[in-house]
């Protein structure tokens, strides 16, 4: 009887194997131009092959062979890039801000009008309220809603009498409150909290915009908060508004300028690059943002600040080598097409290589994910954007979204 028992065993266990992974989760992606990364050629007519929201394969289509049971999406004549990475949002808008009253379906469509209609796999929310934004993180991650991946920030950090002009009333209409740091001992205890709650980095307003001037954080108060947070391995943010406030994040250490700094001033200076790049400090243009903030003026004056001023700034440190986030402030600004921000992108010299580093590879080496997100390779996360068009021909085209996938699902579909 045993000797039959371990007849069977083997044959068993071939049989298994024989059958391979569960075929449900496989997903392949073919007949698609691909660019597995900024500085990769182009595959022509390629193929991806997905497992249980990996990539397991990519190439030509006469490579790879499909798994029998597979789930297949006809990509001829669409473009493939990895997921898309947008460093600067908010979760702050009334279809997310209160989420343990609201459905999964709302949620879902929330999150899909705001980021993964515009391929974003992934989002850093760099300012809501912590326990809200978990809640949705953890809803998306029980597959109860479908969205991105989410990392944030939680509650931003301003000194005393800090609270920001233009968020004062919002604050107030929706009962939140966001209290001021009064001294380096609360900062650091704030963030050691924050950190324990769930944020995955820190945003400080190192200058913060007020009736009729703009308040400088001070710099030992700064000093103590972006010791905490790097401690505990997280990323700062900084709201510059001015040069000042460029400054003031130079010297506390700040890893990441949320915007370019519009106010008060002109082009950076060569030794303002300079001490930016030495300091390796990432730059999120959000150029869309001084558009919709600046409608008030004439066109005229718009074009004059954008060509004078914050494009400069952009195209200055871009040139220098310094590293380009992709971010758009949506959740406080509501445009949420994408094709004006990469406009603007090209507007201030980037190519369309740039453009997808700050989209892809680049968001991925800041943030700690490199090994295995932001490219289209063997072994990498299986978030995917599949445009409709060629956006080394026109970079517009990389706000034409045909499907967004993350980690081999499908998030959003072109209906």
């Amino acid at each position: 009887m045993m000797r039959n028992r371990l007849t069977i065993l083997p044959f068993l266990l071939s049989m298994l194997f024989a059958c391979g992974p569960s075929r449900a989760s496989d997903l392949v992606l073919t007949g698609a131009k691909i660019y597995p990364s900024p500085t990769e050629p182009a595959i022509e007519n390629g193929t991806i092959l997905v497992h249980d929201g990996r990539i397991v394969a990519v190439g030509p289509v006469a490579t790879i062979k499909p798994p029998r049971d597979a789930t297949v999406i006809d990509c001829k004549g669409l473009i493939i890039t990895a997921g898309f990475w947008n460093s600067h949002v908010h979760i702050l808008t009334p279809g997310l801000l209160h989420a343990e009253k609201t459905s999964s379906a709302e949620i879902t469509s929330q999150l899909e009008a705001m980021f993964t209609r515009w391929g974003f796999a992934t989002v850093f929310d760099i300012a809501s309220v912590l326990e809200n934004t978990t809640l949705i993180r953890r809803r998306i991650e029980a597959g109860d809603v479908k969205g991105p991946r989410i990392l944030t920030t939680g509650e931003p950090f301003w000194g005393e009498g800090g609270t920001p002009i233009y968020v004062r009333g919002f604050l107030e209409a929706n009962h939140i409150n966001i209290p001021d740091v009064e001294s380096p001992t609360q900062g650091v205890e704030r963030v050691r909290q924050q950190i324990h709650d769930g944020a995955d980095g820190i945003k400080i307003f190192a200058g913060s915009v007020q009736a009729n001037s703009i308040l400088i954080m001070p710099l030992d108060l700064a000093k103590a908060i972006l010791a905490g947070a790097h401690r505990a391995g997280k990323p700062v943010f900084a709201h510059p508004s001015n040069l000042a406030g460029v400054q003031l994040a130079v010297q506390s250490g700040v890893d990441i300028l949320a915007h370019t700094a519009p106010e008060g001033g002109g082009p950076w200076s060569s030794s303002t690059i300079e001490t930016l790049k030495s300091k390796n400090m990432a730059l999120i243009p959000t150029l869309t943002l001084w558009h919709v903030e600046m409608k008030t003026i004439s066109p005229a004056e718009f074009e004059k600040g954008m060509n004078e001023v914050i494009l400069p700034q952009v195209r200055a440190y871009s040139e220098a080598g310094g590293q380009i986030l992709f971010g758009t402030d949506v959740g406080y600004i509501q445009q949420f097409d994408t094709s004006e921000e990469f406009m603007w992108m090209s507007r201030a010299g980037l190519t369309f290589p740039q453009i997808l580093a700050s989209l892809t590879t680049s968001p991925a080496q800041r943030f700690g994910f490199a090994s295995r997100n932001g490219r289209i390779a063997k072994g990498f996360d299986a978030d995917l954007a599949v445009l409709a068009g060629d956006p080394a021909t026109d970079v517009t085209a990389l706000s034409k979204v045909r499907y967004t996938i993350r980690a081999g699902n499908v998030i959003f579909s072109q209906k």
